[in-house]
C-alpha cells in the first residue's frame, strides 16, 4: 500500500495540510482586502480640506508606517539567522537606529506634505532624515566595533531603504494632490491580482508549461505562472479604471501626463485613458514579480521560508507587501511626481 501512495505521489497527509494552508491563505486575504476597502472608503469619505490626499489618507499612511517598523523587525531577524558563523553583526544601538528611521519615515513625510507652506517637501525631509540616520548608523559601528561589523552596517542602511524609504515612497502616493486615489487603487489591486493571476494560472498549467521562472531563487514559480501574473495585472488595470471611471475619481486634465508624454511619447489628450490604466497595470505587474523574487533572493540569503508569520498563510509583513514596495516607484512617477 505504501508503495502503491509512492508510485501515485500521493501522500495523505501533504495534501491535508496543502488544503489547509489554502484555507488559511484564503481567509487571510478576505482579512486583507476587508482593511483595504475600510481604509479606501475612509480616504474616499473623509473630507479633504488642506490636505493633499485628503484627511482621510492618514489611515492608510498608519498602514504603511507599520509596514514600515514591522518588516524592519522582520528583516533584521532574518539577517540574525544568516549571520551564524559569519561577520555579520548588528549591536544593539544600530538595531535601534535602523528601526527607529524605519519609525519615523512615513509620519516625517506625512507631516511636512500636510503643510502647505512647504511646497510638497515631504521627501526631501525623509531624504535628510536617512543621511541623519546613516550617519548615527556610522558612528555606532565606529564607537561599537566589538559588538558590530560593516557588513552588519550596510545591512542596516538597505533596511532603512528598503522598509523606510520604499515605505515613504508608498506614503507620496497616498498625498498625490491630484490623481491621488487611482494611484491607491491602481496599487493594491494590480498587486492582489498580480499574485492571483500567477498563482491560479500557474497551478492550473505549470504541468503542461514546466519551464521554471528563477530555479535557484524560488523553485515553484514558473513562467506560465509569471505570464498569469502579467494578465492578472493587465486585468487588475481595467478593473482600476472602472472603479474610478464610475466614481468619478479620476483627474481628466492632466492624467498620467508624464507616463504618455515621457514613455510613449503621446500627448495625453489624444491618448485613451483606459489604455494608459492597462499599460500601467502590465508594467506594475512586471515590478511587483521582480519584487516578489528580490524578496526571495533575499529569503534564500538568509535561509529563511518566510521573513515572518504574522499573517497565517502568507508569512510576515514583507511577504505580501514586498511587490508593492518594488513597485511604488512606477506608480509614484505614472500618476505624478512628488515635486
Amino acid at each position: 500500500m505504501a508503495e502503491q501512495v509512492k508510485d501515485n505521489g500521493l501522500n495523505p497527509v501533504k495534501e491535508e495540510n496543502k488544503k489547509s494552508s489554502l484555507k488559511l491563505r484564503v481567509l487571510t486575504g478576505v482579512v486583507y482586502v476587508t482593511i483595504l476597502l475600510v481604509m479606501v472608503v475612509l480616504k474616499w469619505c473623509v473630507p479633504q480640506g488642506s490636505v493633499a490626499g485628503g484627511w482621510g489618507s492618514l489611515g492608510f499612511d498608519a498602514v504603511f508606517t507599520a509596514v514600515s517598523v514591522i518588516g524592519a523587525f522582520e528583516f533584521l531577524r532574518a539577517i540574525d539567522r544568516q549571520s551564524s558563523g559569519v561577520n555579520c553583526k548588528i549591536s544593539t544601538p544600530q538595531r535601534a537606529v535602523t528601526i527607529a528611521f524605519c519609525a519615523v519615515s512615513v509620519p516625517l513625510y506625512a507631516l511636512i506634505d500636510m503643510i502647505p507652506q512647504t511646497n510638497g517637501s515631504g521627501f526631501l525631509a525623509v531624504a535628510v532624515g536617512f543621511t541623519i540616520y546613516t550617519m548615527l548608523l556610522a558612528a555606532t559601528s565606529v564607537f561599537d566595533h566589538n559588538r558590530s561589523s560593516v557588513k552588519g552596517t550596510i545591512y542596516c542602511i538597505f533596511c532603512m531603504i528598503y522598509c523606510g524609504v520604499l515605505s515613504a515612497m508608498l506614503s507620496s502616493i497616498n498625498h498625490l494632490k491630484t490623481n491621488s486615489m487611482a494611484a491607491v487603487i491602481m496599487l493594491f489591486v494590480c498587486s492582489v491580482c498580480t499574485d492571483t493571476g500567477a498563482f491560479v494560472v500557474g497551478s492550473l498549467l505549470k504541468k503542461y508549461v514546466p519551464l521554471k521562472l528563477a530555479p535557484q531563487l524560488s523553485p515553484n514559480k514558473t513562467v506560465i505562472g509569471s505570464v498569469g501574473g502579467i494578465i492578472g495585472g493587465i486585468i487588475g488595470g481595467i478593473i482600476s479604471f472602472y472603479i474610478m471611471y464610475i466614481f468619478g475619481g479620476i483627474d481628466d486634465q492632466i492624467m498620467f501626463f508624464r507616463f504618455n508624454e515621457v514613455f510613449l511619447h503621446v500627448k495625453s489628450e489624444t491618448f485613451p485613458p483606459l489604455l494608459s490604466f492597462v499599460l500601467i497595470g502590465l508594467f506594475t505587474s512586471v515590478m511587483c514579480q521582480i519584487g516578489d523574487l528580490f524578496e526571495s533572493a533575499i529569503k534564500r540569503e538568509c535561509g529563511v521560508k518566510d521573513m515572518g508569520n504574522l499573517l497565517p498563510g502568507h508569512g510576515g509583513i514583507l511577504d505580501r507587501f514586498d511587490s508593492m514596495l518594488y513597485s511604488s516607484v512606477l506608480v509614484l512617477f505614472s500618476f505624478g511626481t512628488i515635486f
